[in-house]
């Protein structure tokens, strides 16, 4: 049974990639399935040899819920940000917050990075290995321990959950 996880895992980035070749060749034709299922397997190798370290998310449901969690936030935000920008609020004040994770899967921490960055009004600013603190840049700081609570609850949980 592992072994067929295993092996549908490592198809699924060529699949991804032959599916890409042919839509980006619009077609169909066996040619380019057979130029694009090679090109993708040989480059799925090649890529196994870049990644010495492996990571095997869990719970897809946790994952689905992360997702839909962030479109929500990126969604709110953007309205946020373009209130801040278009109508200048005298209270908005930017800002350096510290805040201190339990999370240490690298996998996890470059996904809360990706997320942290991808919202408006977000930087993921730095982050010490040693003390396991991140520094998050926001645009908009009216309470910092409203945005630790929000980071630690709303992403951090459910990644540790995912990656550890």
């Amino acid at each position: 049974m592992k072994f067929v996880a295993r092996a549908l895992n490592w198809l699924l980035l060529p699949t991804l990639l032959t599916g890409l070749w042919l839509l980006l060749n619009q077609t169909l034709e066996p040619s380019q399935i057979v130029a694009g299922a090679l090109i993708s397997l040989l480059l799925s190798w090649a890529a196994m040899k870049l990644r010495p370290m492996r990571s095997t998310p869990r719970k897809p449901l946790t994952i689905l819920r992360l997702f839909f969690c962030v479109c929500y936030d990126i969604t709110k935000s953007n309205i946020d940000v373009f209130k801040i920008i278009w109508f200048k609020p005298k209270t908005h004040t930017p800002g350096f917050i510290r805040i201190p994770l339990e999370l240490r899967d690298p996998h996890g921490l470059a996904a809360l990075a990706c997320i942290v960055t991808y919202t408006p009004g977000t930087v993921w600013s730095g982050y010490s290995e040693k003390s396991g603190v991140m520094t998050l840049h926001v645009l908009d700081l009216e309470d910092a321990q409203d945005w630790i609570d929000l980071i630690k609850n709303r992403y951090e949980r459910p990644l540790k959950e995912i990656f550890e």
